[in-house]
C-alpha cells in the first residue's frame, strides 16, 4: 500500500523537524547563535485521472483529474538571520554587531576568510586580536602589552591608552561583512559561518556606514533562540510523528483485513 511508504516519508520529515529543533535548544546560550528551520516540499504526484484529458472521443475534458501524492521531503534547513538580544558584559574586548554584517575571521591555515557575529575577542600570547577559539581577526590588529584601556568605537575603531599617557592612539579599524544572502553562508562550528555561490561574495564595509550595522563595545549578542517557540515547535513535530505513525498502524490493518478476505 502506498500510504505505508508516504507516511514513513512524513516520519522521516518530522525526525528531520525535531533535529533542528533540538540543536536550536541545545544552542539556546551560545553567542551568536542563529536558529535555524527546517523546510519541507511535496514529492511527485501519481497520476489516476489526467486532468484536462476528455473522457472519451469529441467528449469535453475533465475539470479535475485524480492525482496522489507520494509523500514530503526536506527542501532546506534555512538560517534565520534575525538580530539577537544584547547581553551586558562590561568585558573591554566583548563587540556586539548591531544590525547587518559579520565580522571577518582569518580560517586556522591562513588562506580563507571566515565569518562570525560572535565578538567574544581576546588577545593572544603576541597581542593580536582573536576570537574564543584562537581564530585571528581580519584586518589584524594587536593590542601593545603596555596598554592600559581598550576602546572600540561603534564605527570598529581600536584605539588604547598606553602606559600614563591620557591621548588615546589608533591601532587601526575593524572591518565587517554583508552578504546578499545570509542564509546561503555554511556553518562549520565554532560559531564561524563560510560564504557560498548561494550567499553570493562578501561586501566588505566600515561598521556604521548604510547598509551595515554598528558594534557595540561591552556587550555580546546573544542566541536568537526563542525558547517557548522552540518548544510549541517540538511540540507540533511530535503530534505530526505520531499521526504518521498512525497511518501505518491502520495501513498495515487494513492490509491484513484484505489478506484475510483473499485466502
Amino acid at each position: 500500500m502506498r500510504a505505508l511508504a508516504i507516511a514513513a516519508t512524513g516520519m522521516n520529515a518530522q525526525q528531520t523537524n525535531l533535529e533542528v529543533i533540538s540543536n536550536n535548544i541545545a544552542n539556546i546560550n551560545t553567542t551568536g547563535f542563529k536558529k535555524s528551520r527546517a523546510e519541507f516540499s511535496d514529492l511527485l504526484y501519481q497520476s489516476e485521472k489526467a486532468v484536462g484529458v476528455a473522457n472519451r472521443a469529441n467528449q469535453s475534458t475533465v475539470p479535475e483529474g485524480a492525482n496522489i501524492g507520494l509523500g514530503v521531503q526536506t527542501a532546506a534547513v534555512r538560517t534565520l538571520d534575525k538580530q539577537g538580544e544584547l547581553t551586558q558584559t562590561s568585558n573591554e574586548l566583548d563587540v556586539a554587531i548591531v544590525g547587518r554584517g559579520y565580522i571577518q575571521v582569518q580560517s586556522p591555515d591562513g588562506n580563507n576568510t571566515l565569518y562570525t557575529r560572535a565578538g567574544a575577542l581576546n588577545k593572544d600570547a603576541n597581542g593580536n586580536l582573536v576570537t574564543t577559539e584562537g581564530y585571528r581577526i581580519v584586518p589584524n590588529i594587536t593590542i601593545p602589552t603596555d596598554a592600559t584601556e581598550v576602546k572600540i568605537s561603534e564605527s570598529g575603531e581600536v584605539s588604547v591608552l598606553q602606559g600614563t599617557s591620557a591621548t588615546y592612539t589608533s591601532l587601526g579599524q575593524l572591518q565587517i561583512s554583508a552578504f546578499v544572502n545570509p542564509a546561503g553562508l555554511k556553518a562549520i562550528g565554532d560559531n564561524l559561518f563560510q560564504e557560498t555561490p548561494s550567499s553570493g561574495n562578501p561586501i566588505n564595509g566600515v561598521p556604521g556606514d548604510p547598509g551595515y550595522g554598528y558594534l557595540k563595545q561591552g556587550y555580546l549578542e546573544a542566541s536568537n533562540v526563542d525558547s517557548v517557540a522552540e518548544i510549541t515547535s517540538l511540540i507540533s513535530a511530535q503530534r505530526a510523528y505520531e499521526m504518521n505513525s498512525k497511518v501505518i498502524t491502520t495501513a498495515d490493518e487494513m492490509a491484513q483485513i484484505v489478506s484475510k478476505n483473499l485466502k
